[in-house]
């Protein structure tokens, strides 16, 4: 198939952005055949049945760092709080009535949201084990798209400096729980073609061992096992590092944590000393700039992070704490935060948020060999954004600025992963999005009934 006449962000080595350009993705492959000027594709391959994107915008698929996959069924649930009352009076307690049924049907609807605003590789941070993993696989390997599923590392139920029990009964999990993502890494890792893969998804420190910390990372690095961790998300965080002798990246470092394939979420309370230390290893950090924001937990340093060359990607984190699982509104106000922070327009600018949407966020999880841009070789996930007959999409100057700063999920109208088509015109061809909302309706009214969690807001519903 010839994807002809789109504005193509190619993000490759010299950063190119083809017009009227075109990309070939043979029947059968998975990789890009070809890219360049429309009319020179069509010429050189002139019995290629073709698809006309004109208008669109064709970029590398999306790359969200940061998932919580079971948390779609806790959207709106817990709203307006700040984080360690969020988590242990809303989140845990109703992550902690899930039964594996409510866990597949919430994988499946957080991830045909993504599918549909455009992301088409994730990492998922912590599924525990009560929400059944292999629901989480299934859901990825049916839809089409590729995930990174981080099952939860664990041994201590509490979080940060909490003293005693703080997490809720139904989520405590012991250190077994190593053997157990190993377990579900001999089983899973590879299916779908490659788009699964298992990972290590470390509870936030004070919610591990230092000795389990140590034990994980050393069969990662053996079994090039991926590793993601919530850290120095909120100054609780930074307050348990110091009862350590410890910043966050040095406590990080000397576990070994800092390595390729490591992925740490939010590190809004990092100080220079720890960006540094961090600059110069191969650990990358995921920015969600929304979730932080409205939990209050800060606004992390990315320019400083930028500018120190450490890789940044962007994820929207979950359902409860962002509300939308929509990188493209992710990553606008993942440039807006730092130029107000630091009163300088141009810093972080469209161009680095798409890199950091892509090609970072590739690198962080070791794959921008493969993926990230759209070269041919590489794998064909991309996806096509249409502002043509929006009347907020006129008149189209720059495609890269388009992308960042007026785009959202709502203009995607193509979704391909591995050569094959998941969106068209919109709409889902993997999944039933009728079903899945019916289903996400009622398993998310049942668990949040058996927690016993109100239904929200301050305000009488009369």
């Amino acid at each position: 198939m010839l994807y002809t006449h789109a504005s193509i962000i190619t993000v490759n080595e010299k950063r190119q952005v083809i017009l009227d350009g075109a990309i070939l993705v043979r029947e059968g492959s998975m990789t890009i055949d070809d890219i360049g000027k429309t009319a020179d594709l069509t010429a050189k391959y002139p019995n290629e049945p073709e698809t006309n994107l004109q208008g669109h915008i064709i970029m590398p698929g999306l790359i969200s760092l940061h998932v919580h996959l079971a948390q779609s069924l806790l959207r709106s649930a817990a709203d307006d709080l700040e984080l360690i009352s969020w988590l242990c009076d809303r989140v845990w307690p109703m992550q902690g009535n899930f039964t594996e049924e409510d866990g597949y049907v919430a994988a499946q609807l957080t991830i045909a949201e993504m599918l549909k605003s455009g992301t088409t590789c994730f990492v998922e941070a912590l599924f525990a084990e009560r929400y059944g993993f292999q629901g989480a696989v299934n859901a990825v390997v049916e839809s089409g798209i590729r995930g990174c599923l981080g099952k939860v590392v664990m041994d201590q139920p509490r979080y940060a400096t909490q003293s005693g029990i703080s997490m809720h009964p139904g989520l405590i999990e012991d250190e077994s729980s190593l053997d157990k993502v190993l377990e579900c890494h001999e089983k899973f890792d590879g299916l779908g073609d490659g788009r699964v893969e298992v990972w290590f998804g470390a509870r936030t420190p004070g919610g591990v061992t230092e000795d389990l910390y140590r034990r994980m990372v050393t069969v990662a690095r053996e079994k090039n096992i991926g590793i993601t961790m919530h850290c120095a998300e909120i100054k609780a965080d930074r307050e348990f590092f110091a009862t350590k002798g410890h910043t966050p990246m040095t406590y990080c470092q000397e576990l070994g944590l800092l390595g390729p394939r490591t992925v740490l979420a939010h590190m809004v309370h990092l100080d220079d000393n720890d960006i540094e230390i961090l600059s110069k290893t191969e650990a990358s950090m995921a920015h969600c700039p929304t979730s932080n924001a409205k939990l209050g937990s800060g606004i992390a340093r990315i320019k400083e992070c930028v500018d120190k060359n450490v890789t940044v990607g962007i994820g929207c984190d979950g359902c409860p704490c962002n509300n939308v699982m929509d990188l493209l509104q992710e990553m606008k106000l993942a440039s807006l935060l730092p130029k107000a922070v630091h009163q300088k327009s141009d810093i972080v600018t469209a161009e680095t948020i798409i890199e950091m949407a892509t090609i970072q966020g590739a690198k962080a999880i070791g794959h921008s060999e493969t993926l990230g841009s759209l070269e041919v070789g590489k794998k064909a996930d991309f996806i096509s954004i249409n502002l043509s007959d929006k009347i907020y999409g006129v008149p189209m100057r720059d495609p890269v600025s388009a992308v960042v700063y007026i785009a959202t999920g709502n203009d995607v109208e193509t979704v391909v992963v591995n050569g094959k088509v998941l969106v068209q015109n919109g709409e889902l061809l993997t999944m039933n999005e009728k079903e899945i909302i019916r289903k996400a309706q009622i398993h998310g009214e049942e668990v949040r009934e058996r927690t016993g969690i109100p239904t929200g807001g301050r305000w009488e519903k009369v």
